[in-house]
């Protein structure tokens, strides 16, 4: 009996890990808002980390948090790197791309709780009196998230911060 039960154990867990193997090798994570206020507002937010704390909804997961902002006072080559509590982790972010007015891609590197390279891109569209913002982050899938992903949908887990920071930017910039 108890051989049957550490075999059914055995089974499950390498049943897990092969099918963890099949997710796909890179993630994509979208979300968008209008927003009624012009690009040019919205982009000055985002293309400038030292505004990051008035809208982005990781900021308050430690009050603590250590910030450090470094290269370009905003642009192309600011940085801003991060470490916190267990929840904030740590990690650094670079703008490399500043298009005005229409784009920010930024570089952004996890380190805690784990390692990650991923790409977050905002575009802002005009329409009319108001911008259509879309946030987007790529990366790869290392083998760790792909068995994360087995049991947690990412979509879900990240699309909500993005619609939480997403309502926040409109709050901020509608006024």
């Amino acid at each position: 009996m108890i051989k049957a039960l550490a075999l059914a154990v055995v089974a499950l867990v390498a049943g897990v890990l092969i099918f963890a193997t099949t997710k796909p090798d890179t993630f994509s994570v979208q979300r968008s808002a209008t927003i009624k206020a012009p690009p040019e507002k919205i982009f000055a937010v985002l293309n400038d980390f030292h505004r990051w704390t008035e809208w982005s909804p990781w900021e308050k997961l430690d009050p603590a948090m250590k910030r450090t902002l470094g290269g370009a006072p905003a642009g192309k080559g600011a940085t801003y790197a991060w470490e916190g509590n267990g929840k904030a982790g740590a990690g650094r972010m670079e703008i490399v791309e500043s298009a005005p007015a229409s784009r920010v891609g930024i570089q952004l590197d996890f380190i805690k709780p784990f390692e990650g390279h991923n790409l977050t891109v905002f575009m802002l569209t005009p329409q009319g009196d108001a911008t259509q913002v879309n946030w987007s982050m790529t990366g790869p899938t290392p083998f760790v998230s792909k068995l994360m992903q087995v049991f947690v949908d990412m979509d879900k887990m990240i699309g909500k911060d993005f619609e939480e920071g997403l309502a926040n930017l409109k709050a901020l910039t509608e006024k």
